[in-house]
């Protein structure tokens, strides 16, 4: 099945099931779902969700107090919205946020999360890598620093985020 669901209303869903599709929605308080493999589903909503299920595809999401959540491996769950989390429990699979107060957290093998925003913060699972950038107010880089969840140095399934250069632990 080779089908789309857009949707660019409010408080509205875009929902797709089919593999290689795709699932948009740009409204406010909304989602786009996907269930297919190598699909993508698609959300640039404030308020809102994008949830891929399938293998080797994306949730993508840059509204503001969001989630791109994602379980398929080889997969990528990205968010650009402030105070928003993307998350990702597929193998080889990556969680990236960008947004200011947000997260990103992995739990599949061999998986990483990226937490590049002001005042965010990463996690994931045993042998999952974290990647941590520390901005100052202005969004200027003021160091970046990645480590390997070893169950030692960086817990799992603990939240860190890199203050004055150093990845320190944090609350949710």
């Amino acid at each position: 099945d080779r089908s789309a669901a857009t949707n660019t209303g409010y408080y509205s869903a875009a929902t797709n099931t089919g593999d290689r599709s795709a699932a948009t929605n740009t409204g406010y308080y909304s989602a786009a779902t996907n269930t297919g493999d190598r699909s993508a589903a698609t959300n640039t909503g404030y308020y809102s969700a994008a949830t891929n299920t399938g293998n080797q595809s994306a949730a993508t999401n840059t509204g503001h107090r969001s989630a791109a959540t994602n379980t398929g491996d080889r997969s990528a769950a990205t968010n650009t919205g402030d105070q928003s989390a993307a998350t990702n429990t597929g193998y080889r699979s990556a969680a990236t946020n960008t947004g200011d107060q947000s997260a990103a957290s992995v739990k599949g093998k061999e998986s990483i999360a990226i937490a590049t925003g002001y005042k965010s913060r990463a996690k994931g699972a045993a042998g999952c890598w974290i990647v941590l950038a520390e901005r100052d107010i202005n969004w200027h880089i003021l160091c970046v620093k990645a480590a390997k969840v070893d169950g030692i140095n960086i817990l799992p399934d603990t939240w860190y985020q890199l203050i004055d250069g150093k990845i320190t632990k944090v609350e949710q």
